[in-house]
């Protein structure tokens, strides 16, 4: 799905659908991750959340960037791209999310997957509103004001797996 949300966001020179493909990235990462940790240690796992918290770290810092650089070169976003694939996204991460919480797990590496599917569940939305509003007003700062706003969102709940994962591995010892 990221490769979607990326592909539609390029095409749709939206700052905010580009935030949200990379964040599904982050995601299949933190699955991934995740899942390789699961019925290992307590230190293992306390390590595949921080991994999981730099790997958003590091998305979140590409999207500000990429904010700055559509600040800069006046691009125009395409809100109907922007909505459809978003709320494809939306339902795709409703679903997970369910999924997730149905397991109950309270492990610091389960969590932080958690975290990633709520993330993307709050990005869907206000990608679909900023969209709504760029073919209603044609005003394409909300879209830049959205990327920025998920940008920063998701660098500080990266910092807070980062934090939750450093002391989940100092208890680990």
């Amino acid at each position: 799905m990221f490769v979607v949300g990326v592909s539609a966001g390029i095409v749709a020179r939206s700052s905010g659908l580009i935030a949200d493909g990379l964040d599904m990235l982050a995601d299949a990462i933190a699955y991934a991750i995740a899942l390789a940790a699961a019925g290992r240690t307590d230190l293992f796992k306390a390590a595949a959340a921080r991994t999981s918290g730099f790997v958003l770290l590091t998305l979140g810092i590409v999207v500000l960037l990429d904010v700055i650089r559509r600040l800069l070169t006046g691009e125009a976003p395409e809100g109907w791209i922007m909505i459809a694939v978003a709320a494809v996204a939306f339902a795709v991460n409703l679903n997970v999310l369910r999924l997730l919480r149905n397991q109950r797990s309270k492990e610091v590496h389960f969590r932080a997957t958690v975290t990633f599917t709520q993330v993307d569940v709050i990005v869907n939305l206000a990608v679909i509103v900023s969209g709504v509003i760029v073919i209603a007003t044609g005003f394409r700062f909300v879209d830049l004001a959205v990327g920025a706003a998920i940008g920063a969102y998701v660098i500080k709940e990266a910092l807070e797996i980062i934090k939750e994962a450093n002391e989940a591995r100092e208890a680990a010892y």
